[in-house]
């Protein structure tokens, strides 16, 4: 907090906030190097030096010295924890009303990390609600901040992360992989830390959706290799999670069992709630695609983590739930309830989730092929393929098509089909074909 900072640490962070140069700011009194020898807390100045360093800095004396009321100061910081607390326990509209009471209290000159803590709140607030568009700005303002006051590396790790899972809910892979990237470089020669193995993680989900599990799977080795060194047992566990999914997405289920298996153990030594229902959520979607698949275990998990969720979780952690419920009923044979389950994952997504709608796209149109409803199926499907590909998920997306093309041959419907099957190809990588070149009387027919 502000009220417990150095005089130097003020000095030095309110002239960067004026724009002044230390030669600026002594300009016509003092000394550049005796401005120097305060902000490194290397001299005591005297009172009426504090006076005019205030009116030059825009601020009040007493604020400089550090004398401020200190109830006022345990009042505000009382405020910020009861607001945090809300947020903890998965209350995000208490909290945002209380961040946002405390914020109109606080003023940038005398509360500043105060004011840092409230935003970051805020922040955190709208991404529970769903509002990734206005929380990812904000947290770009204050990555920008921290950048500006030339924190270190390691400070800013956790606010990357917090951008990055915006990005990725919103689609937007690339832009996601290029700003954890940049942070993780930067961090690289120092010792790990848990937030460094945390964004980590993140960026190995992103590589996964984009389907680049080369990239991932070398990074998952990086991450539980760095992990063993760093005490944190949770961090240990993140690095398993990440492996498993990517074990599971290049079709190693069994493999990956057993690693997402050890992660529920190390979550559950914690008190993280939220953490261990959407581990166990991993855990209940490998089961649900092993070779011995096991729906009936993986629903009764899931439906246990939902409780978790909705009590303590985000809208965005209820969705997945319910869209796992969702594909678990699929392989039961309850198309209604998969529909059911779906419907409620996509109104709690609203407009800005692609990523997770096209997968409940997806889950809808296996429910509507087990009640033989051709239509709504390929509905489903052009909507799940097309928010796939605009969100950089062009694996996914190619056998989203090639899954549809699968169902219009079926249905009859040829021409259709080879259409899908050519969307899915471009995905992969595959241009107009020699044949096609050499005999183009073959495309006329």
């Amino acid at each position: 907090m502000t009220d417990y900072e150095s005089l130097g640490s003020r000095i030095r962070r309110l002239r960067r906030m004026a724009g002044l140069s230390q030669e600026a700011l002594a300009r016509p009194d003092l000394s550049p190097s005796y401005v120097s020898l305060l902000e490194a807390d290397k001299r005591v100045p005297s009172m009426e030096v504090i006076a005019q360093l205030a009116e030059r800095l825009g601020c009040d004396a007493s604020y400089l010295s550090g004398s401020l009321a200190k109830h006022d100061a345990v009042d505000l910081e009382l405020e910020l924890r009861y607001a945090q607390l809300a947020l903890r326990n998965g209350d995000a509209e208490a909290a945002l009303t209380g961040f946002t009471e405390l914020r109109n209290r606080l003023s940038a000159a005398e509360h500043y990390d105060l004011l840092f803590s409230v935003d970051l709140g805020i922040a955190q607030c709208l991404e529970h609600k769903g509002n990734l568009e206005d929380a990812a700005l904000r947290y770009e303002t204050l990555h920008r901040q921290r950048v500006t006051e030339g924190r270190g590396a390691v400070d800013q790790l956790g606010l990357v992360m917090s951008l990055c899972r915006c990005y990725r809910e919103l689609g937007n892979l690339s832009h996601a992989i290029g700003v954890a990237e940049k942070a993780l470089a930067e961090a690289n020669d120092l010792p790990p830390s848990v937030e460094y193995l945390e964004l980590l993680s993140t960026l190995i989900g992103i590589y996964t959706e984009r389907g680049d599990l080369h990239r991932a799977g070398f990074l998952a080795s990086q991450a539980i290799g760095r992990a063993a060194i760093v005490t944190d047992r949770r961090a240990l566990g993140g690095a398993y999670w990440n492996a498993s999914v990517i074990l599971h997405r290049q079709g190693r289920s069994n493999e990956a069992l057993t690693l997402i298996t050890k992660a529920v153990a190390i979550y559950a030594e914690g008190d993280d709630e939220r953490a261990l229902a959407r581990v166990r959520n991993a855990y209940a979607t490998v089961l649900l695609q092993t070779e011995d698949a096991n729906p009936e275990a993986a629903k009764a998990l899931l439906e246990q983590s939902a409780v978790t969720l909705r009590a303590v979780g985000s809208s965005i952690d209820v969705a997945y739930v319910e869209t796992a419920i969702g594909r678990a009923d699929v392989m039961l044979g309850q198309p209604e309830s998969a529909i059911q389950h779906a419907e409620r994952a996509l109104d709690l997504l609203g407009p800005e989730h692609r990523l997770e709608s096209a997968r409940v796209q997806l889950v809808l149109a296996a429910a509507h092929l087990l009640r033989d409803d051709h239509e709504a199926v390929q509905t489903a499907y052009e909507r799940g393929a097309l928010l796939l590909e605009a969100s950089e998920a062009g694996r996914q997306a190619a056998f989203a098509w090639s899954e549809l093309a699968e169902i219009l041959e079926k249905c009859g419907e040829s021409e259709r089909a080879v259409w899908a099957y050519r969307q899915g190809m471009r995905l992969m990588g595959h241009r107009s074909s020699l044949i096609s070149v050499a005999r183009p009387d073959l495309e006329r027919n």
